[in-house]
This record gives structure tokens, C-alpha cells and sequence, in this order.
């Protein structure tokens, strides 16, 4: 996170007048500064903010929206120093330039590392609390300079207000439209103070999403809805199992036979049936009914993975972090505890599947998708055989990215298909395809063991994380520090517990022959269920109250205050009808705290059933509180989702599941209440968009606990419950 004060040197305006129109840029930390000029600002320029002659004042996003709400929080900032209603702020994404519109790649990570234009990690807030406000500050002075300057009077008896720069000694007036001209060609000032807190209008209010009314009536264009003139559709089919190729011949006749379908293209390891509308494609695609040559993973099983990661975890691994004299403590120690956690594979499934539009020519490249990185896609399709410059990349709304818009393999396959095909062409996958060649979140296993004193405490704590090293696999082997992947060891290596006496190791396996990424909340989906549900393990084996336990080993005041709200919204302690159970986890993840109660009742075959949800968190200062709540409602389903039944699995290679019966998500009936309770803070913004879905697990486990004394170490816990015996 940025925390420091903006100076000049970081914070650059680029002025110039084009057409009266007033373009600021906004160097963030490291960026290289840029040109002064307007013309060169289009696309190369860190300019987020455009004020037209008309007073239409535009804020180059250098977010996407995938559900989360950028397009209504990020233009708040804007406004709110501008002094411009919120309406007023219209949204254009950024062009691929992560010079100008990237940010460091991760705010714990490493220094060194490259910027990227990445959007993810719940840092949207995060990266732009401080830029996107000195944004429309600056661009609120200059044009009270530029007022000031036209009428002859002193710049501190005129403000701004409401689109328009006031002197209110004699109540003249002008709109920010007719002063963009003078503005652009003023010096730019030294950034001016922000906004104190008690002065906002927008920032901490209620404020609806402004991309809703769109998304409802239909008339919303998300990457899957774009449609070029001309353009044709292209089904892809890809090998089922990694690394595999098409078998010779392809039969081409019987798909080409199909009314409509004008080209069958064959790139070995995927291919693609052209045609001039979606259904012919179908029809052409079952008529080729392509066969296979699965290659070298066709071997691949699933109880071998496991097996292979059972093993890796009790390897000495590299340290990734360590803390006092762990062995030595155990030592003497008087209980001892020790767990084995397994966590599957899992796709994405988000709702609009990968698609992606490509109108490729010899010598330029136009692309309509949404993405969630779009100069790594830019730079992927360079490897293709053009120059950045000549990739034009047009964003698109998400319908759900959950990590897997990170990825580019979509774009690539639609380029290399695209490259066989004149004129535009959308390439659409099915949902089996989407399912069955996903980038999956790793399989991991932890084991950990713990040793208590006569009070319960933990005097000592051991941790082996094995599973995949996904950093590596986004920014190459020279990120990975002495064989430690930062994403795997997040939330495990920096406690929320200030234990004197701990140590955690890391033991990369990367799965032969599973494709792998990130999904919704990185490394602490993964981090929290394990600690959380180790710590109430520990809290069993003293037998003392899960929530009076976690409370007596923190010190952080802020930790301890989002826990207390929950413990006393859901009413901890109080009385559950028979069969039921509650459950706690907390989390300091993403730049924010939060504590969650799940309640759970089982019904007396042991199918839990999640009845509420109580969320308390500590986010900073919250931009829009609606949009908070609302994503922590998601994330709790997407969470609950994963955790109650969700995993690929994989036999002969091949995924097992395809679609939403054998990889679903919580129906409305069985979605439970959920509760969100906000604490007001001056801190900085935290994330928020991963937040409930790292959580929930463990609090959902902990109930099951709770309510049945089984310990559910293996997920989702469909597949747990029958795993593990009766604590």
C-alpha cells in the first residue's frame, strides 16, 4: 500500500490544450514521467482524469469491473475532490500500458519487482485511495487558477463547486467546460492538501452501483456480448488432457457439410469450427466429433497427486519463516496436537465463460475481451508476431474473473485461431470446455502440530505447507526467494497470533499435467482455512471457548475489536436447538481485518446446512459501504460454495467434472443470511473483494465442530465428513 505522502516528483500532471480539452496525468510511485504533451497522453500517458470542452469529465480506468464495483467506488474518488457529482464522472478503460496505468505487483512483495495493470488481489482501493484523489485535486486547482487568472482576482477567494469555479466576492461563475482550455496550459501546482475526512460528500456514503440499471435491463457489453460487423464465431475444442494433440486425419468434411459452417481450423492442440452464427458452430463441432492423442499425461490420476503432496509434507522443505526455538518449546510442552489438512483443486466457474473476439490482420491486431491483466495479453500476443504498438485491446465488462481473467491462455488461443480466419471472429467456449480447461487453484496439504502449556497456550507451532508455487508460475523463477512461493505461505507465515515460537516451511509440487492458478483470495482461501481450523483445534484440546482463546492470544487492537463485534452480533455463547453449532474464524488478509460466525445446523443424515452468516470487519475507511457489504455477501457464497461440495478432480488426465450439476454453486434455498456489521476507522482502505471467501471455511468447519464433534480436515466437506472419525 501507499502510504507516504504524494510528492511532486511522484505525482506529475501533464497539461496541454486539444480541443479545450483538459488531460491530467498521475504518476504513481515509479512510474516514468511523462511527456507534455496531450496528444502523446492518449494511451501512453498515466492521464486519468479528462475534462472535455462540454464540462463531460472522464476517468481513465485503470481497473476492470468483474462484479466488484469499480466503475462506481474508483470514480468516487474522483469526484469527491473534484467536486463534481458522481454522475458526472463517466468511465473509459485504459489501454494496455502498465508504465503508465500499472502498479508494484503486489504491496507485500519483494522489492524490484515490474509493475503490472493487473486487477486482483482485492487491491483496486488499495492502489488508487491516494492517486485517483490527488487526481481530481490537482485538476480542481488547476482550474480555480485558471478562473482566478480570467477574472483578475486572487485564486483563494474562488472555490469549486458542483462542476463549476465560483468568486464569491461577486458571485461570478464558470463551468470547468468553458475553463478546460486555460487549465490545460497552466503550470502544473505542487499536488494540494486532500479532503479531510469530515469534509466528505461522497466517500463513506451509501452510494447505488452505478452499472447495475445497465446489467439488469440487458444493454450492459461484456466480453461474450461484443459483436463487430462481419464478424464470425468460432467454437474451440481443446485436447482433454494437457499437452495433448489432435489425432490425424481430422475430419473436416462432415463439420464443413453443416449449413453455415465456413472453416475448420487445426492448430494441433486446439482446434476451432468457423462459422456464421453460434448454433451452426455447435452443430459443425459435434459433426467433426475430433478425436485425441492425450500424450505424456494421460497417466495423471488423481490419488497419485495426493499421494505425491502426502509425501511432500512431511519433507524438511525450506523455511519461510521462523520464530523463536519451535522445537525446543515442544520439548516440554504438556499436550501436544497434530492435523493433516487436504485442500482440491478448484475452478473458477464464473459465469460468462472465456470468450474473446480478435479481428487479426497482417500488420495490426483489434481485440474485444475482458481481462483482468491486459498488458500481460498484449504482451503474450507480441509473441505472436506483431509489436505492442500495433495491439489494440478494448476491455470489456466481466461477468466474474475470480482469478481467472489473470490468465491469458484464452486470448492466445483466439489469436491463433484468428490468424486463419479474414475478418473479425469471436471465439467462444462451451461450458465444458471452460470447466475442463480452467487454470485451477492448486491441490495443497498442510501439516501442522502444535504444543500447549498447562494453560492451553501454544508454546510452540509447525507448519509444512505442500502444494504449487503459483508466484513463480506468474512472474517467473527469479520472484521465488530461496524456493519460497510468496502466495503459498501468506496468512500462515505472518500470523495474526504473535506466537514466540513458530516456524513455517514450504515444499513446492507443482501437479504433473493440472494446469494451476490463482482463484478468489490467492494464498489466504487457503492459509486461513488451515490456521483457523488448527487454533480451534487447539482451543478443543484445552477445552476452552474458541472465541475467549483466539482473544487471549491477540494483541492487535484492531483484530480483536472485529472478533468481539461478531462473537456479540451472532450472539455467541447463547443457546442453539439441538444439532446445531456455531463457528468462528478471523483473518488480518488483503490490508483488512475481519471475523466471521457461521451457524450451522446438520440434519441426521450429517448434511450441514449453513443458516447465517454474522461478518464483522475493519476495512479502513470505507469508500461505499453498500459496495462492502455487497461483496462480502459474494464472497461468503462463492466460500461456501467451494467449501460445502466443490473440487476437480482427475482421472486418466482428464477433469472429471464439466459443468454446474457436478460443480455447483449454492442455490438461493440453500444460500444462508448473511450479516455484515462495518467498524468506522480513519485507516487507510483495505481490500475487500477476496475477503469473505478466505474466511468462511473455517468458520463453517468449526460450526460442523461445533454442532457435531466431527473435525472436518479434508475439503470440500461433502468429501470431509466421510474422511475423518468422530473427534
Amino acid at each position: 500500500m501507499t502510504n507516504g505522502a504524494l510528492t511532486r516528483r511522484r505525482f506529475i500532471v501533464t497539461s496541454a490544450a486539444v480541443t479545450g480539452a483538459l488531460v491530467l496525468g498521475v504518476a504513481v510511485r515509479g512510474l516514468r514521467r511523462t511527456p507534455a504533451s496531450a496528444s502523446a497522453a492518449r494511451g501512453v500517458l498515466n492521464a486519468f482524469v479528462r475534462i472535455a470542452p462540454n464540462g463531460q469529465v472522464t476517468l481513465i480506468m485503470p481497473k476492470v469491473e468483474m462484479g466488484q464495483g469499480t466503475y462506481t467506488s474508483l470514480p468516487m474518488l474522483i469526484a469527491e475532490e473534484l467536486e463534481v457529482d458522481l454522475a458526472a464522472v463517466a468511465v473509459e478503460p485504459a489501454p494496455p500500458d502498465p508504465a503508465v496505468y500499472g502498479f508494484p505487483v503486489d504491496p507485500q512483495a519483494p522489492q524490484g519487482f515490474e509493475r503490472d495493470q493487473a486487477t486482483g488481489t482485492s487491491l483496486s482501493i488499495i492502489q488508487c485511495w491516494e492517486p485517483l484523489r490527488q487526481a481530481g485535486a490537482t485538476a480542481r486547482l488547476m482550474l480555480t487558477e485558471a478562473a482566478a487568472k480570467r477574472w483578475g482576482v486572487p485564486v483563494d477567494g474562488c472555490h469549486a463547486q458542483a462542476g463549476e469555479v465560483i468568486h464569491a466576492a461577486s458571485g461570478r461563475r464558470l463551468s470547468y467546460g468553458a475553463l478546460a482550455r486555460a487549465a490545460a496550459a497552466l503550470p502544473v501546482p505542487p499536488p494540494p492538501a486532500l479532503k479531510e475526512r469530515k469534509n466528505f460528500r461522497l466517500i463513506g456514503r451509501n452510494t447505488p452501483r452505478r452499472d447495475t440499471p445497465a446489467k439488469v435491463n440487458g444493454s450492459a457489453v461484456f466480453g461474450i456480448d461484443v459483436r463487430p460487423p462481419r464478424a464470425r464465431v468460432a467454437l474451440i475444442a481443446i485436447s482433454p488432457v494437457e499437452g495433448g494433440r489432435v489425432a490425424e486425419p481430422l475430419a473436416s468434411g462432415a463439420a464443413l457439410a453443416v449449413h453455415g459452417v465456413t472453416q475448420v481450423v487445426n492448430e494441433g492442440d486446439v482446434i476451432a469450427v468457423v462459422a456464421e452464427h453460434t448454433w451452426a458452430a455447435m452443430k459443425g463441432m459435434k459433426a467433426l466429433n475430433p478425436l485425441w492423442d492425450s500424450g505424456a499425461n494421460a497417466s495423471v490420476q488423481q490419488s497419485a497427486i495426493v499421494a505425491a503432496l502426502e509425501a511432500a509434507a512431511r519433507e524438511p522443505g525450506v523455511v519461510a519463516a521462523v520464530k523463536g526455538k519451535p522445537v525446543e518449546a515442544a520439548a516440554h510442552a504438556v499436550t501436544h496436537v497434530d492435523a493433516l489438512y487436504h485442500q482440491p483443486f478448484l475452478a473458477h466457474a464464473t459465469l460468462e465463460p472465456m470468450n474473446c473476439t480478435i479481428d487479426w490482420r497482417k500488420d495490426s491486431c483489434e481485440i474485444w475481451v475482458g481481462t483482468q491483466v491486459p498488458d500481460r495479453a498484449v504482451a503474450k500476443l507480441a509473441q505472436l508476431g506483431l509489436r505492442p504498438e500495433q495491439i489494440q485491446l478494448h476491455n470489456q465488462l466481466i461477468g466474474g474473473g475470480f482469478g481467472r481473467r489473470l490468465e491469458v491462455d484464452g486470448i492466445v488461443f483466439a489469436a491463433r485461431i484468428a490468424r486463419h480466419v479474414e475478418g473479425p471472429v469471436r471465439v467462444l467456449w462451451t461450458r465444458e470446455q471452460d470447466i475442463q480447461h480452467d487454470r485451477y487453484r492448486p491441490y495443497y496439504i498442510d501439516r501442522l502440530s502444535a504444543a500447549l502449556d498447562a494453560r492451553g497456550r501454544p508454546v510452540s507451532w509447525r507448519h509444512t505447507i505442500a502444494g504449487a508455487g503459483l508466484w513463480a508460475l506468474y512472474y517467473g523463477e527469479a520472484t521465488v526467494q530461496k524456493g519460497v512461493d510468496f502466495d503459498a505461505i501468506t496468512s500462515a507465515a505472518d500470523l495474526v497470533y504473535p506466537l514466540e515460537n513458530m516456524e513455517v516451511r514450504f515444499v513446492r509440487r507443482d501437479p504433473q499435467g493440472v494446469p494451476t492458478g490463482w482463484w478468489r483470495g490467492v494464498g489466504p482461501t487457503r492459509s486461513v482455512f488451515v490456521v483457523e481450523s488448527f487454533i480451534d483445534e487447539l482451543a478443543a484440546a484445552a477445552q476452552q471457548d474458541p472465541v475467549r482463546y483466539r482473544r487471549a492470544l491477540l494483541k492487535d487492537a484492531r483484530m480483536r475489536a472485529v472478533l468481539d463485534l461478531a462473537a456479540d452480533r451472532a450472539g455467541w455463547g447463547t443457546a442453539l436447538p439441538a444439532g446445531s453449532g456455531r463457528g468462528v474464524s478471523i483473518q488480518h488478509a488483503f490490508g483488512s481485518y475481519l471475523a466471521q460466525v457461521a451457524e450451522v445446523s446438520v440434519n441426521e443424515k450429517g448434511g450441514p446446512r449453513v443458516e447465517r452468516v454474522v461478518c464483522a470487519m475493519d476495512c479502513g475507511q470505507v469508500v461505499s459501504p453498500d459496495g462492502v457489504r455487497a461483496q462480502l455477501e459474494g464472497g461468503v457464497t462463492f466460500g461456501l460454495s467451494a467449501a460445502l461440495g466443490n473440487e476437480i478432480t482427475i482421472a486418466d488426465g482428464r477433469v472429471q467434472q464439466s459443468n454446474f450439476h457436478d460443480f455447483q454453486s449454492l442455490r438461493i434455498s440453500e444460500a444462508p443470511r448473511v450479516e455484515t456489521h462495518l467498524i468506522s476507522s480513519t485507516e487507510s482502505p483495505g481490500g475487500v473483494g477476496e475477503t469473505g471467501t478466505a474466511c468462511v471455511a473455517a468458520a463453517l468447519c468449526n460450526a460442523i465442530f461445533a454442532a457435531t464433534g466431527r473435525r472436518v480436515r479434508t475439503l470440500p466437506v461433502s468429501r470431509g465428513l466421510r474422511s475423518w472419525p468422530r473427534a
